[in-house]
């Protein structure tokens, strides 16, 4: 089978690079903020990272969790969608690179043909999409070297107050988020 990169995609996945599966660990929901985090935890181990993604897609990926449907597709249905009436299927989302405080994503989407497309993405978008599609989750063992915390002091991710539950419209789905085949 080859692997070939999709429209947009500007340079994929190094194959000499290795990548590390990932799993959602964290949903943190801010009302009256355009800043909504997602935390990424090693499937089998202990390192993690946060991403600051935007309210659309951190909505969808609370919509995903909760089971939460809409009467008509929004773009990252409709996204998923198109692939799949196409023939594609989403196997993997591969955070591939981390430049000037920006990660880099791709899709990869197996053709009918058995080709391996890499579509250029936005993490934010390719997790959303990439959570409703089932699919894993990677990134390249250099970005996750670059941008884990687990080893660098407290939760970078703000904490709701003990005796108050979430703050100021937050919303924290930590607990879950758990891997559908643990």
């Amino acid at each position: 089978m080859s692997e070939s990169t999709g429209a947009g995609s500007e340079g994929s996945s190094d194959a000499a690079e290795a990548y590390v599966p990932m799993r959602m660990g964290r949903l943190v929901l801010r009302d009256r903020s355009d800043q909504q985090w997602i935390q990424l935890v090693e499937v089998d181990g202990r390192r993690s990272f946060p991403i600051v993604i935007g309210p659309h897609e951190a909505r969808e990926l609370h919509r995903v969790l909760t089971g939460k449907e809409t009467p008509r597709p929004l773009t990252h249905q409709l996204a998923l969608a198109g692939l799949e009436a196409m023939g594609g299927a989403l196997e993997t989302v591969r955070i591939t690179d981390l430049r000037d405080n920006t990660f880099y994503a791709e899709l990869r989407v197996r053709r009918d043909s058995g080709e391996l497309e890499a579509l250029d993405a936005r993490p934010s978008d390719a997790l959303a999409i990439g959570l409703r599609a089932g699919c894993s989750f990677e990134i390249a063992e250099s970005v996750l070297e670059e941008v884990r915390t687990d080893e660098v002091g407290p939760d970078p991710l703000p904490e709701p107050p003990d005796d108050e539950g979430p703050a100021d419209g937050q919303a924290d789905l930590f607990g879950n988020v758990e891997d559908p085949e643990a």
